[in-house]
């Protein structure tokens, strides 16, 4: 199958949006490395024959992250981990605000070179990424981003001797129909 030109729908049904985050500071050994999904989200993907007149828009729910996985730490995390890491994100760092990404330019004739305004914590920045489309309909992007340039400060504790590191990295990974 190859992608034909048309609009298209990804989600949570048929998709994966994750958030990959690490650790630093002198006290990193007791953090986690984590992998959230997000779980209320929804992008609509617009073909063109010109990968000029493509368009991509992405809504998400910032509440609905959710820990799927914490690698490293001197414990493994819990249920109860898990839920106070997602209070924190609600409450400290993207404050419950929505996530938006849209479009300003699509090139390139491979993976398409994306371009658009990411908005996260109310602020909103330009991003750049490749997008890649599969023959069979798979979708597949990623972006590093650096929390400081929305203006939010990176999680930290033990007074500032576990942080998570100021870059995250963001991936799509789904499957057009």
């Amino acid at each position: 199958m190859s992608v034909q030109p048309g609009s298209y729908r990804l989600g949570p049904d048929d998709s994966t949006l994750s958030v990959h985050t690490g650790r630093t500071g002198a006290a990193a050994k007791a953090g986690h490395d984590l992998v959230m999904h997000v779980t209320a989200w929804e992008a609509t993907l617009v073909l063109a024959e010109d990968p000029a007149a493509t368009t991509m828009e992405l809504h998400a729910d910032a509440t609905s992250l959710r820990v799927q996985k914490g690698t490293g730490g001197m414990q493994a995390l819990g249920d109860e981990d898990k839920d106070n890491i997602h209070q924190t994100i609600d409450d400290e760092v993207l404050e419950g605000q929505g996530i938006e990404f849209r479009s300003t330019a699509v090139g390139g004739s491979g993976p398409l070179a994306v371009e658009g305004d990411l908005t996260l914590a109310g602020a909103s920045h330009p991003v750049a990424f490749e997008l890649t489309l599969g023959d069979d309909g798979t979708v597949r992007a990623a972006a590093v981003l650096d929390q400081a340039d929305w203006g939010m400060k990176p999680y930290s504790a033990l007074f500032g001797a576990l942080k998570v590191a100021p870059e995250v990295r963001v991936e799509l990974d789904g499957r057009l129909h």
